[in-house]
Protein backbone atom coordinates (compact mmCIF):
# COMPACT_ATOMS: atom_id res chain seq x y z
CA UNK A 1 0.00 0.00 0.00
CA UNK A 2 1.36 3.65 -0.90
CA UNK A 3 1.03 6.28 0.23
CA UNK A 4 -2.26 8.65 0.19
CA UNK A 5 -2.15 12.00 -0.91
CA UNK A 6 -4.93 14.72 -0.33
CA UNK A 7 -6.31 16.89 -2.49
CA UNK A 8 -5.60 20.43 -1.89
CA UNK A 9 -7.36 22.55 0.28
CA UNK A 10 -8.94 25.09 -2.28
CA UNK A 11 -11.59 26.84 0.34
CA UNK A 12 -10.54 29.43 2.50
CA UNK A 13 -11.40 29.61 5.80
CA UNK A 14 -14.41 32.30 6.41
CA UNK A 15 -14.89 33.26 9.93
CA UNK A 16 -18.55 35.44 8.73
CA UNK A 17 -19.72 31.37 8.38
CA UNK A 18 -19.23 31.35 12.23
CA UNK A 19 -20.06 34.61 13.35
CA UNK A 20 -22.13 36.00 10.61
CA UNK A 21 -21.78 39.67 9.46
CA UNK A 22 -21.26 39.36 5.78
CA UNK A 23 -20.69 37.32 2.65
CA UNK A 24 -17.00 36.57 1.92
CA UNK A 25 -15.61 37.63 5.35
CA UNK A 26 -16.67 41.08 4.36
CA UNK A 27 -16.67 42.03 8.20
CA UNK A 28 -16.64 39.03 10.06
CA UNK A 29 -16.74 40.15 13.37
CA UNK A 30 -19.86 42.54 12.84
CA UNK A 31 -22.46 39.43 13.55
CA UNK A 32 -20.53 38.76 16.84
CA UNK A 33 -20.49 42.45 17.82
CA UNK A 34 -24.36 42.65 17.19
CA UNK A 35 -24.76 39.91 19.53
CA UNK A 36 -23.19 41.31 21.88
CA UNK A 37 -24.43 44.37 21.63
CA UNK A 38 -28.12 42.97 21.94
CA UNK A 39 -27.24 40.83 24.72
CA UNK A 40 -25.92 43.95 26.43
CA UNK A 41 -29.18 45.51 25.73
CA UNK A 42 -31.68 42.61 27.16
CA UNK A 43 -29.47 42.35 29.98
CA UNK A 44 -29.90 45.95 30.71
CA UNK A 45 -34.07 46.26 30.59
CA UNK A 46 -33.72 43.12 32.72
CA UNK A 47 -31.89 45.07 35.01
CA UNK A 48 -34.26 47.72 34.91
CA UNK A 49 -37.29 45.50 35.50
CA UNK A 50 -35.36 43.72 38.22
CA UNK A 51 -34.55 47.14 40.02
CA UNK A 52 -37.87 48.25 40.31
CA UNK A 53 -39.35 45.08 40.82
CA UNK A 54 -40.55 44.93 44.80
CA UNK A 55 -39.42 41.73 46.97
CA UNK A 56 -40.73 39.98 49.88
CA UNK A 57 -39.45 37.90 51.94
CA UNK A 58 -41.74 36.22 55.60
CA UNK A 59 -41.55 34.03 58.39
CA UNK A 60 -43.67 32.61 61.14
CA UNK A 61 -46.39 33.15 58.81
CA UNK A 62 -46.25 37.03 58.11
CA UNK A 63 -45.00 37.69 61.76
CA UNK A 64 -41.86 39.12 60.18
CA UNK A 65 -41.92 40.74 56.80
CA UNK A 66 -38.86 42.31 54.84
CA UNK A 67 -39.81 44.42 51.61
CA UNK A 68 -37.25 45.19 48.85
CA UNK A 69 -36.17 45.20 45.83
CA UNK A 70 -34.97 43.18 43.14
CA UNK A 71 -31.28 44.68 43.63
CA UNK A 72 -31.68 42.46 47.57
CA UNK A 73 -31.94 46.34 49.03
CA UNK A 74 -33.94 45.78 51.96
CA UNK A 75 -36.71 49.20 52.12
CA UNK A 76 -38.56 48.03 55.64
CA UNK A 77 -38.99 44.93 58.18
CA UNK A 78 -41.95 45.31 60.02
CA UNK A 79 -42.29 42.71 63.12
CA UNK A 80 -45.70 41.71 64.99
CA UNK A 81 -45.94 42.54 68.12
CA UNK A 82 -46.96 39.24 69.21
CA UNK A 83 -43.08 37.37 68.60
CA UNK A 84 -42.14 40.57 70.81
CA UNK A 85 -41.00 38.71 74.12
CA UNK A 86 -38.25 40.00 76.17
CA UNK A 87 -37.63 36.25 77.78
CA UNK A 88 -37.88 34.67 73.83
CA UNK A 89 -35.04 36.83 72.17
CA UNK A 90 -34.13 33.87 70.02
CA UNK A 91 -37.56 33.44 68.36
CA UNK A 92 -37.50 36.62 66.61
CA UNK A 93 -33.91 36.57 65.68
CA UNK A 94 -34.71 33.19 64.28
CA UNK A 95 -37.44 34.89 62.21
CA UNK A 96 -35.56 37.39 61.09
CA UNK A 97 -33.18 35.24 59.69
CA UNK A 98 -35.85 33.18 58.11
CA UNK A 99 -37.13 36.13 56.37
CA UNK A 100 -34.10 37.12 54.95
CA UNK A 101 -33.65 33.86 53.41
CA UNK A 102 -37.17 34.26 52.34
CA UNK A 103 -36.61 37.61 50.44
CA UNK A 104 -33.09 36.01 49.32
CA UNK A 105 -34.81 33.19 47.05
CA UNK A 106 -37.80 35.54 45.72
CA UNK A 107 -34.96 37.54 44.64
CA UNK A 108 -32.99 34.69 42.59
CA UNK A 109 -36.31 33.43 41.65
CA UNK A 110 -37.25 37.07 40.44
CA UNK A 111 -33.68 37.70 38.25
CA UNK A 112 -33.76 33.66 36.81
CA UNK A 113 -36.87 34.69 35.50
CA UNK A 114 -36.20 38.24 34.17
CA UNK A 115 -32.51 37.45 33.08
CA UNK A 116 -33.40 33.81 31.77
CA UNK A 117 -30.39 32.89 29.30
CA UNK A 118 -28.59 35.27 29.91
CA UNK A 119 -28.04 34.55 33.52
CA UNK A 120 -27.25 31.26 33.01
CA UNK A 121 -23.99 31.70 31.54
CA UNK A 122 -25.00 29.72 28.50
CA UNK A 123 -22.65 32.07 26.49
CA UNK A 124 -23.20 33.39 22.63
CA UNK A 125 -25.36 31.83 20.59
CA UNK A 126 -23.10 28.85 17.87
CA UNK A 127 -19.84 29.67 20.70
CA UNK A 128 -21.33 27.47 23.58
Amino acid sequence: MGPTTLGAVTDAFDPSALFGGGAGGENPMAGLMAQVQQMQSQMEAAHEVISATAVVGTAGNGLVTLTGDGTGAIKSVEISRDVVDPEDIETLQDLVVGAFADFAANRDALVADKMGPLAGGGGLPGLS
